[in-house]
């Protein structure tokens, strides 16, 4: 990580002790999260005097502050704020986007990031996989909540009460022959999805296509989009399941990881399911 920062570098304009300081930061990470000031000093070639002088400035500062013994360093809460601003700064669909194509690639199956507007589900983000077979669905498009896999996992965080008021009807719309026909029939589905971590039906509103879908959770654990894996039926008879939701659910850990600490307001894509509640 030192070698991210160069000294000799022969720009007029570089701070050396900015640049020490910052080359200091880099030097933490998981396998080496807490770090001596020697060994700073001998990893970064630095004399012992100035990574004092540099550490004591990053502790007044929070970018790093003493472990349990008083003589080692850990990174401070000051690092975890700028890694937090940064990504409250990202669109939802910016920060999901690596990681749906990572998962195309590990799968070889097309995924999709997909928000809840209301009544609607929509496709606000995908990573393809160039085959013959592709269902019809694009970036925008939106689909009834009450039929689709997506919607069951989207609509999960409502009460019954709050599903009745988002459905009040007696029948809801039949899309396919395996649509709930009631709110209450919906609810009931939710209810049992919750059971494991993710939802996988065939054919379910699509004949041609099996779905895989997987909450995301974001701000104070609500969930604000669904992750999902697009798969032919035709392929579903050899399809470990397994392993594709083993997978699949890490890629939606990972994803809520990043939103966990980040407030709603902050994605322009987020659910909008609170004002229709």
């Amino acid at each position: 990580m030192s070698e991210v920062l160069k000294m000799d570098a022969p720009d007029k304009y570089i701070v050396p002790g900015l640049a020490r300081g910052l080359r200091i930061l880099l030097e933490f990470s998981r396998q080496d999260s807490v770090l001596s000031a020697p060994e700073l000093a001998r990893r970064l070639d630095i004399p012992r005097s100035t990574v004092f002088r540099l550490l004591s400035t990053l502790e007044l500062l929070g970018f790093v502050e003493r472990d349990a013994s008083g003589r080692d360093y850990t990174l401070g809460l000051g690092v975890l704020r700028l890694g937090f601003e940064f990504l409250a700064s990202k669109e939802l669909t910016d920060l999901a986007r690596p990681i749906l194509d990572r998962l195309r690639d590990s799968l070889d199956y097309s995924c999709n990031l997909v928000v809840r507007d209301g009544r609607s589900v929509v496709y606000v983000a995908r990573s393809v996989v160039q085959r013959p077979f592709t269902n019809t669905v694009q970036l925008g498009t939106r689909l009834p909540a009450h039929a689709t896999i997506f919607g069951r996992v989207l609509l999960r965080d409502l009460s019954y009460e709050q599903l009745l008021d988002l459905y009040p009807e007696e029948q809801l719309h039949a899309s396919t022959d395996k649509t709930p026909a009631t709110a209450a029939e919906l609810f009931k589905r939710i209810q049992a999805d919750k059971k494991q971590d993710y939802v996988f039906e065939q054919g379910y509103f699509e004949p041609s296509v099996s779905t895989l879908a997987v909450p995301v959770f974001g701000y104070r654990g609500a969930v604000v989009a669904a992750l999902g894996v697009t798969v032919p039926s035709a392929r579903v008879d050899t399809l470990d399941l397994t392993q594709l939701a083993a997978q699949a659910c890490a890629a939606a850990r990972q994803l809520s990881q990043l939103l966990d600490h980040v407030a709603p307001e902050s994605h322009s894509f987020r659910a909008q399911n609170e004002r229709k509640q």
